[in-house]
């Protein structure tokens, strides 16, 4: 076969001319496929997880409220627990489905589909981070209200769960795709899950100076952050936008190493 302008072709018997046989895949229609796929099944599969990450973190903010009754403590919990529902979907459970896909040999199927690497990758990323939606804003406002925090800014939601999501998911693809068998990405996905709930609810002036250190490089941290400061009277947007523009470079490095990630364990 050769390709020409973009188009597949197939060497005719006895020297005929070639036919085409398949227009080259497009990263954005395939992509579109790609999500549109993992969003129904995601719909089918994930609700049930999506109301166990949902109740967790109403269930944390309730009994953090017998210890914290305002100021910045609360907006820690409340951001934390709503970023949490974040890192349940799209860095969690994205992990376990990689690692089990890539046990079980899926991955052949996509392989065997005229779909660009990137397309695989973050259609999947997308579908989950889109699928946290719902969960988190529903934790955002009950914490709100629980806590008497201000709802006018709550449209920064816009971008934290996006940006959020694309840095947990990238990161969460990432290690599905290169833990050598599925309970060690079912075990990575926990850990870092859990890492986002211990560093992302409780507050950072009480915890420790490395733990502290700990805390800076995790992506979700950002997005706590940024969340966290639209809960003030007069939010510092500048603050807020750095915050949101690591959680946007963390998330284009890491959907490109889960991009890597996919071609070496596809080609295996």
């Amino acid at each position: 076969m050769v390709r020409a302008q973009g188009v597949v072709r197939a060497r005719a018997p006895h020297g005929g001319a070639a036919a085409p046989l398949a227009p080259r895949a497009r990263l954005l229609p395939a992509l579109s496929a790609v999500y549109r796929a993992q969003l129904s099944r995601a719909r089918v599969a994930r609700i049930p997880l999506l109301f166990v990450a949902t109740f967790q973190s109403v269930g944390i903010m309730v009994l953090m409220r017998g210890v914290v009754d305002g100021g910045d403590e609360a907006r820690a919990v409340v951001a934390g627990s709503s970023v949490l529902v974040v890192a349940f979907v799209a860095l969690n459970l994205l992990a376990q489905y990689f690692g089990q896909l890539r046990a079980s040999g899926g991955l052949d199927h996509y392989a065997t589909l005229p779909v660009p690497p990137a397309a695989v990758v973050l259609g999947a990323a997308a579908a989950y981070a889109s699928f946290t939606v719902p969960g988190t804003v529903v934790t955002a406002v009950v914490g709100s209200v629980l806590f008497k925090l201000p709802l006018a800014h709550l449209w920064v939601l816009a971008a934290v769960i996006p940006l959020a999501g694309a840095a947990l998911s990238g990161l969460g693809a990432a290690l599905g795709l290169l833990a050598p068998r599925p309970e060690l990405a079912t075990l990575c996905g926990q850990l870092g899950m859990s890492a986002a709930l211990l560093l992302g609810v409780l507050p950072a002036a009480h915890l420790p100076v490395p733990v502290v250190w700990a805390r800076d490089l995790l992506p979700s941290t950002y997005g706590v952050e940024a969340l966290a400061r639209s809960f003030d009277a007069r939010p510092d947007w500048l603050l807020t936008a750095a915050d949101l523009g690591v959680c946007a470079a963390v998330g284009v490095v890491s959907l490109a190493v889960a991009t890597w990630a996919y071609r070496r364990a596809a080609v295996r």
